[in-house]
């Protein structure tokens, strides 16, 4: 029997909730499928970070990397200042952990209303592969003159030839592997970022010689937000830097109905990826069992095909297009007809009785 040993973060807020949610519907694959999992959990979030004054400990890095994945609820407490967490839990993981891929699947369910006016499941299945560990997200830069009416403000785009090309072999393998319409897309803005889309662009084409049968085309990033919204359909696979993926893809998760069922994954393909929903902590629904944990048993889908589970995988994402086809009314908070703990009840449900054809 295969045995998966997953470290747990469920974080802040909401975020034990939903997870709570998720790891009901893995161990309820777990035992149909016949593999294990083993959950560790840790107290990262701001109820730590209150009581000690550290977001992560020293040892943190290392031990969570002996793990086969992380899972991981929501940072975001109300009462730490914005950035604190942020910086010293997420972008720590990312940077110290290497997980230079952010995947965002954008898909829209059945029986998910969509804000798009005629656009149906058919229409909205595409991948955002976003570069995570470079870009302006680094922190290089720093002010001159603070607090003066001269005051200079300087943020850095790091882009490396290493970070750029990974990234982007990454995104060709894995439309490769995807499938569909074999097509990958470079949002950027050569037109006005000339140095860092410039070697992006580069790159881009340089790798897409040895992938003759992915098609390859370019846009900029202003032009990706009004397609995404008049022709979600055009898009198969995205590629693109850290900060226009950071944008488009909370584009999508609208497109596709809301954060309430986006998920994503943070991965590093030769180390230990984290995987997570993408709303945040939502502390004012905390305790009332009405947030919806769709977006982190989505997550927990990611995390089971990263791990090779993909049979699992696939009946997990079945098993929520039943739920979201035929039982919610709507996936926001307090609006479903259901409960967080019935709604993952209700994907439990069919993960243990469908089946995958």
């Amino acid at each position: 029997m295969k045995s998966y040993n997953i470290a747990v973060i469920p974080g802040d807020g909401t975020g034990p909730e939903v997870i709570r949610e998720g790891i009901k519907v893995l161990e309820a694959l777990s035992q149909k499928s016949g593999f294990k999992l083993t959950f560790s959990y840790y107290d990262f979030g701001g109820e730590r970070y209150l009581r000690t004054g550290e977001t992560l400990p020293n040892s943190a890095v290392e031990e969570l990397k002996q793990y086969d994945a992380l899972y991981l609820g929501a940072i975001g407490h109300p009462d730490v200042k914005p950035g604190i967490l942020e910086r010293g839990i997420l972008l720590n993981l990312r940077f110290k952990l290497d997980l230079y891929i952010n995947l965002r699947p954008v898909k829209l369910y059945p029986g998910v209303d969509c804000p798009l006016k005629n656009k149906s499941p058919d229409d909205i299945d595409f991948v955002v592969v976003r570069e995570n560990t470079e870009g302006l997200y680094t922190g290089a830069g720093g002010f001159l003159k603070k607090g003066t009416l001269y005051e200079v403000a300087i943020q850095e785009s790091i882009n490396t030839r290493r970070g750029v090309e990974r990234c982007i072999r990454f995104a060709f393998d894995y439309c490769k592997k995807r499938n569909k319409v074999k097509k990958l897309t470079l949002c950027g803005k050569t037109n006005v970022l000339i140095f860092a889309f410039d070697l992006w662009e580069r790159t881009f084409y340089e790798v897409a010689k040895e992938y003759p049968d992915i098609k390859v085309d370019y846009a900029h990033v202003d032009a990706i937000t009004m397609w995404f919204v008049k022709n979600p359909e055009w898009f198969d696979v995205i590629v693109t830097d850290n900060m226009f993926g950071d944008i488009i893809t909370d584009l999508g998760a609208m497109i596709q109905g809301g954060m309430g069922i986006a998920a994503g994954g943070n991965i590093n393909p030769h180390g230990v990826s984290m995987f997570e929903p993408i709303g945040g902590s939502a502390p004012k629904y905390t305790g009332k069992n009405c947030i919806n944990p769709l977006a982190a048993i989505c997550a927990g889908g990611m995390m089971l095909e990263h791990l090779g589970e993909e049979r699992s995988s696939q009946l997990l994402e079945k098993a929520v297009m039943e739920v979201t086809g035929k039982y919610l009314k709507s996936l926001a908070a307090g609006q479903m007809g259901y409960s967080t703990t019935e709604v993952g009840d209700l994907v439990t449900r069919f993960v243990t009785e469908l089946s995958v054809d």
